[in-house]
């Protein structure tokens, strides 16, 4: 036995128990913010309906009873026990669970069973267990039936739509609740005033997101843990002075004696209590990636230790946050300090009914006021950014799987590539919080949406789950049915609540999701019927080469990147070009951009590339792959990226024989480059066979490098519907027109952009 082993061992397991409690740390400030903001309006919400208070407690134990079991069931069970284990690679939200689907069986409309996946480690399924029958006939059924795939499609855009809708109401929820705050030590401040306030903070908050989130990142976590550590001290403070009775709300007899008493009222009820969920625990963890790069940078030496210690350092769920941090901070910080503080609230409101409307500020001692409400109004703005973020984060997410219009995305750190701003997001999301704030002034209405929003997307969570159980993890349908009678049944109840309030502000989140769910869709759709005329119109190998003797094609130097969507075959954009302008470049590549529903595609992985014809014609074709969360490079970067691909690509055609890469059209994957072109040619010995060629490829490089692109105009065909002409014609038109042109979204320079023009009627 090495006597090292011990020592080591315990070093190792130091250094795991730190990097998860560091982890937990940091999620505290980042997954959380929006949970633990619920207090300041859950109760104020329940009861500013039809439902009322009495002498006797039982409403107030009712409905903290509830709260209670509703935190316990969908946070705790739901998400914390189960559906952090549906991680896709470390990502989690809508968009993972739709990519494991699209993985794991042809359900998905944006998966590409090409062989853009071949040789794809991150597209591996795993390993391969037997298919239960129930499995069998869900996967025949999806893939027999091309609408049942529309409609899953459909549903998911739906709940991402529900998201970014959250992204207007959190922050007007958030800030507004809390500034009213105010008024319980101001009790003559005009509504105005407050409103104007809240505005305010809005606008800054909004202005600060150019800047990226690095600046007050680390402030996230410290905030959330005083404003925890505020509001269950309080808490306890109220239930040993007002009412140590409430703890007995726990049982879940006081939720049915509520529900027997309060009947009609106490349903209804339930589009408030629902609010105490409303925080985002599953999502995409693109916004915080760099809280963890910064506070908690490892060595490789680290990284190799973890590897040897197992599967406790691995990256799950959130991003850079393990299962066990997450499911720590929530357990074991977060919801204790949640049910102490609701708790509190639910003592001081037994004995002052009459501040029903203000009992969370009510319920602070005087002595505190003043400290907690400043903390509140900074938790409220990390709530906010938390949210706004990770709008930003899917909406990249959706661009990127072609179901959002092409949108600027900036990189506010060169370092960590996780913190993003999207101008035009932005200051749409601005506009509509101003007017969500200016126009309704009212937090219940506002709660009365935001509740819909949220439950939408659990249950929308819940339904792909049932998927994810039997297709994925291979159980049965029992299990899954299980899941989805507990759960859904749960969150069917409270979505039926909401949805009774639609006319009390719940249309905003329904009208907000139905624009943004129709423009997802309707791009997707013009996308994808683009590309089907592309596929349709494309011209074969052998009359593209034939093309030459009858036009006299001429070949000049240089290079040329052709970019199209076509992963084989010639893009009818190009013969159109030759056709009318018999001449192209000496080198010719044809660039294929494709993105797979994966997170990341491991550099080593990204390009696929082939011959097209033989070698003296020197055509090539490459596909580059990218997952969702990839960040594409600036053109001259990955022109460089691409010419020393090249480069290796010949060298192993040399090494192999001649015949690499030119089997009957096969593509190779080929890694990351170790050097330069011009070094390689330097110091990398080639027969003179290799050399010729590399030089010509140095030689066409030196003279410059264009690249081609197609300019579109998509219009539906003549006899086409109506309501095709309009999605195709009037929406999809308008959008490609105000979107950002393809060139500019790679980085092309314009001087070297060359744009072929062309009808597409589909």
């Amino acid at each position: 036995m090495d006597p090292e082993s011990g020592p080591r061992s315990r070093e190792s397991r130091l250094k795991l128990y730190k990097t998860t409690l560091c982890l937990a740390y940091q999620s505290l400030g980042v997954v959380y913010g929006d949970l633990s903001t619920s207090p300041i309006y859950v109760f104020k919400s329940t009861f500013s309906g039809r439902l009322k208070l009495h002498e006797e407690d039982d409403e107030i134990l009712g409905v903290l009873s509830l709260v209670f079991w509703t935190l316990t069931l969908i946070p705790l069970f739901k998400y914390i026990i189960f559906v952090l284990g549906a991680d896709d690679s470390g990502e989690g939200g809508t968009f993972a669970l739709y990519s494991l689907l699209c993985r794991h069986s042809k359900m998905g409309l944006l998966s590409t069973s090409h062989a853009a996946h071949e040789h794809l480690s991150s597209h591996s399924s795993g390993t391969s267990l037997k298919e239960t029958k129930t499995r069998s006939l869900l996967k025949e059924f999806f893939e027999k039936h091309h609408n049942s795939r529309i409609v899953l499609l459909l549903v998911v855009l739906l709940g991402t739509s529900m998201v970014i809708s959250d992204g207007v109401l959190t922050p007007a929820m958030s800030v507004l609740s809390a500034v009213y705050g105010v008024k319980i030590k101001v009790p003559e401040l005009h509504e105005n005033y407050t409103v104007f306030i809240a505005c305010i903070i809005l606008v800054g908050l909004f202005v600060l997101q150019r800047y990226g989130t690095q600046m007050i990142g680390f402030l996230f976590a410290p905030i959330l843990i005083a404003w925890l550590l505020c509001i269950s001290g309080v808490g306890i403070y109220n239930i040993i002075h007002w009412n140590p009775h409430v703890v007995s709300a726990l049982s879940p007899y006081y939720a049915y004696n509520f529900f027997k008493k309060a009947g009609k009222d106490g349903w209804s009820s339930l589009g408030g209590i629902v609010l105490c969920i409303t925080g985002r625990l599953v999502v995409s963890p693109i916004e915080f990636n760099y809280i963890f790069e910064i506070c908690f940078s490892l060595t490789k030496a680290d990284k190799a230790i973890y590897a040897q210690s197992g599967a406790e350092a691995m990256f799950a769920d959130l991003g850079h946050f393990s299962h066990l941090s997450i499911r720590m901070a929530f357990t074991g910080f977060v919801y204790p300090c949640l049910l102490l503080a609701y708790m509190g609230e639910a003592a001081y409101l037994s004995k002052h009914k009459m501040d029903l409307q203000r009992s969370f500020y009510k319920s602070i001692p005087e002595a505190i006021f003043w400290p907690v409400f400043i903390i509140a109004t900074l938790a409220t703005v990390v709530a906010s950014q938390a949210i706004i973020s990770a709008t930003f984060s899917i909406i990249s997410q959706c661009r990127a799987l072609r179901c959002f219009p092409r949108v600027k995305i900036i990189h506010t750190s060169s370092q960590i590539h996780g913190q993003i701003y999207i101008p035009e997001v932005n200051w749409i999301l601005m506009v509509l919080c101003l007017a969500v704030v200016i126009g309704f002034r009212d937090t219940d209405m506002i709660g009365n949406a935001y509740g819909l929003a949220v439950i939408t997307v659990m249950f929308v969570t819940t339904c792909l789950m049932f998927l994810v159980i039997v297709t994925v993890w291979n159980r049965s349908v029992l299990v899954a049915a299980i899941f989805v009678i507990v759960f859904g049944c749960l969150e069917l109840l409270y979505f039926s609540a909401c949805l009774a309030k639609v006319h009390k502000g719940g249309w905003i989140p329904l009208l907000l999701s139905l624009v943004i769910l129709s423009v997802m869709s309707i791009w997707h759709y013009g996308t994808s019927k683009k590309h089907s005329f592309e596929l349709q119109n494309k011209v074969g190998l052998e009359r593209f080469l034939s093309l030459g003797p009858s036009l006299g094609i001429t070949r000049i130097p240089g290079i040329g990147l052709i970019y199209s969507n076509m992963v084989s075959g010639i893009p009818p954009m190009f013969s159109h070009f030759v056709t009318n302008f018999p001449a192209f470049h000496r080198i010719l590549i044809f660039v294929t951009l494709q993105s797979l529903t994966v997170p990341k595609v491991p550099a080593s992985e990204r390009f696929l590339i082939g011959r097209i014809g033989p070698p003296e014609f020197h055509l090539f074709k490459f596909v580059v792959r990218y997952g969702y969360k990839d960040v594409r490079r600036d053109s001259y970067e990955f022109e460089s990226q691409l010419i020393a691909k090249l480069t290796e690509f010949l060298q192993r055609e040399i090494d192999e024989g001649g015949g690499f890469g030119s089997r009957g059209g096969e593509m190779a994957v080929i890694g990351q480059p170790s050097r330069p072109v011009v070094d390689q040619q330097k110091k990398v010995g080639f027969n003179n066979e290799g050399v010729s060629e590399v030089k010509e490829l140095v030689d066409a490089r030196e003279a410059g490098v264009a690249y081609m692109m197609g300019n579109t105009c998509v219009v539906a065909r003549e006899s086409s519907s109506f309501v095709k002409k309009f999605a195709i014609d009037i929406v999809y038109g308008f959008l490609r027109q105000n979107c950002r042109r393809p060139a500019t979204v790679l980085g092309i320079p314009h001087t070297s952009l060359i744009e072929v023009g062309m009808a597409y009627h589909v």
